[in-house]
């Protein structure tokens, strides 16, 4: 088991990549903690992991909200003893052009995904460093953390920010083995995706279709999307890797979409 007993927060994990990543984890001897802000679907997918056999509970998070995150974790700490992982993988997406991007969306992007993966980050490190066992920190990134595409200033911005958050984590966690790398997917088939292509669309003036084609899959070596179990795959490289050798580190993962 490459996860045997580690604690694993996972943010956003009632549904989606953060599920699967839950998943991922609690099949690999981790004790999984679905973190979300829907703690009744967080209940589910947690329950839903102990029926298999695993160890998982559910807490809920808004990952914006300093309180919450603390008092979330520290309910972690008391129920498991400690923090060794943490997957800030909670996000939403909202697209405009840029002169129509209204600034409360803008805000309420990069507060979730960099203030999220800050305020989670802070929270877990103490932890983390009390222990002495090291651990590791995922953010979950995009290709959209190396590249950009229409519509989606405030995305791609937090995407580029997490990049820079995991590089001063990583030089600060290294005395104490704390391990942070970016996972970047290409896109993936999840109701997030889902919910985009009708509003790319409409704001591009194609076909749905088209959206998908071009737009999302079309610089990809074979036209298909990334799955859920391919970024899991690579969370759990990055969570059960044993040493300071990867950190730092971001790996996308995306048909050949970016190519680094």
């Amino acid at each position: 088991m490459k996860l045997d007993h580690k604690v694993c927060i996972v943010t956003g994990a009632a549904s989606g990549i953060g599920r699967e990543i839950a998943n991922t984890f609690a099949r690999e001897g981790g004790k999984v903690v679905i973190a979300d802000l829907n703690l009744e679907a967080a209940r589910v997918a947690a329950q839903e992991i102990e029926s298999s056999g695993g160890t998982a509970m559910a807490v809920a998070m808004d990952v914006t909200n300093e309180d919450q995150v603390n008092t979330a974790v520290a309910a972690v700490v008391a129920a498991y003893g400690g923090v060794d992982v943490l997957v800030s993988n909670a996000g939403v997406q909202i697209v405009h052009p840029v002169e129509e991007f209204p600034f409360a969306d803008w805000k309420k992007m990069l507060s979730i995904h960099l203030d999220g993966a800050f305020l989670t980050t802070k929270a877990c490190l103490p932890h983390m460093q009390s222990a002495g066992k090291g651990g590791s920190i995922i953010y979950m990134g995009s290709v959209h953390s190396k590249e950009a595409s229409a519509l989606k200033s405030a995305y791609v911005t937090a995407k580029h920010g997490l990049i820079g958050l995991c590089k001063t984590v990583a030089k600060e966690g290294g005395k104490h083995r704390i391990r942070a790398n970016v996972i970047c997917p290409g896109f993936v088939r999840t109701p997030l995706v889902d919910k985009q292509i009708p509003e790319q669309a409409k704001a591009l003036g194609i076909s749905e279709d088209e959206v998908v084609r071009k737009v999302m899959l079309g610089e990809t070596v074979d036209g298909e999307f990334t799955t859920v179990q391919d970024v899991a795959e690579v969370a759990l490289l990055f969570a059960g890797f044993g040493s300071n050798a990867l950190t730092g580190q971001s790996l996308v993962v995306s048909h050949g979409w970016f190519m680094q």
